[in-house]
């Protein structure tokens, strides 16, 4: 990359952010609690807030094929921010957003990244946005993340939220809200993996508002040792609307999983379904590839990689 980063950033760029290189459209790189470089395009505009930290986002209508990338990375143990990023679609418009944020402590304090994102979807706009965490770092100080994301969906809008916790996070809390107008869909993507004595809580509360909007939700869970998942849901249907939540989780060893997939038809043209299975990986699928010359343990890992894929 041009812009230059030190090799543990350039590590953890590549896996939160897909990053090997200068990011081709617009950007806005964070780096222990300060602003490090961003770039505007004709089309996506980014602007510092004033008064707090964090970035205005402004895509412009009809915009296609563009992305944006904003990574936050921690290296200083002890460091703990809060940003706010507001994200402006204009009506028509078609981009990826890149977000992410990598902690690498290796001190003994906390440090944390607490980030609210709020979506303004456009009429017949469409986002891929896609957020990945990960922590490491061979210190005692925790990898706190906790990641809010507010979605506000103008009629005919589509929102692709892909979220995924890699592993090395000691405590998250993720929480998502959001609210579809007539036509609009959302589907949302989440996969988490939590070992140690990790915890992780994730949230999403999703009101179809709008004539024919649709929601579909679909959470991977893997917990190793004595870590603890827990996952909510909670959809409303306010009128005639589709939406489906679908959870599943891999234990092993003591760890724990809960999930609460709730459902709230309001309107008698509301079609919503839940579904949740929590178990343990099945022992024909270990024995299978045993056979074919792969160790318990690697056999194990592979089943997790594919069911987290």
């Amino acid at each position: 990359m041009s812009l230059e980063f030190s090799a543990l950033e350039h590590q953890l760029l590549a896996q939160v952010a897909d990053l090997e290189s200068d990011p081709s459209g617009a950007y806005n790189f964070r780096i222990n609690g300060q602003p490090y470089a961003h770039m505007s395009t004709a089309n996506v505009k980014i602007t510092p807030k004033k008064g707090k930290s964090g970035i205005d986002v402004r895509v412009k209508p009809n915009t296609k094929g563009e992305s944006v990338h904003i990574p936050v990375l921690i290296t200083d143990s002890g460091r703990q921010e809060l940003v706010y990023n507001d994200f402006y679609i204009g009506k028509g418009a078609d981009v990826t957003i890149v977000a992410g944020c990598g902690i690498d402590n290796c001190g003994g304090e906390d440090s944390q990244h607490d980030g609210v994102h709020t979506f303004h979807l456009g009429q017949g706009s469409h986002v891929k946005y896609v957020e990945k965490h990960l922590g490491t770092g061979a210190g005692t100080g925790g990898r706190i993340l906790n990641p809010v994301t507010k979605i506000e969906q103008d009629a005919d809008s589509a929102f692709d939220l892909e979220t995924v916790q890699l592993g090395g996070v000691t405590r998250a809390v993720r929480t998502t809200t959001a609210k579809l107008a007539a036509g609009a869909k959302l589907h949302i993507t989440e996969r988490i993996l939590t070992s140690d004595r990790q915890t992780a809580r994730t949230q999403f509360d999703v009101v179809l508002a709008g004539k024919d909007s649709a929601v579909e939700v679909v959470s991977r869970a893997v917990a190793r040792k004595r870590s603890t998942q827990e996952f909510i849901s909670n959809v409303r249907g306010t009128t005639q609307c589709y939406g489906r939540v679908e959870c599943d989780g891999i234990m092993l060893d003591k760890a724990v999983i809960r999930s609460t997939p709730q459902i709230s038809a309001e309107n008698v043209d509301a079609t919503l379904t839940h579904e949740a299975t929590i178990g343990k990986i099945a022992g024909e699928q270990l024995i299978k590839l045993q056979t074919l010359g792969l160790t318990a343990e690697d056999a194990e890992n592979m089943i997790i990689q594919g069911f987290l894929a």
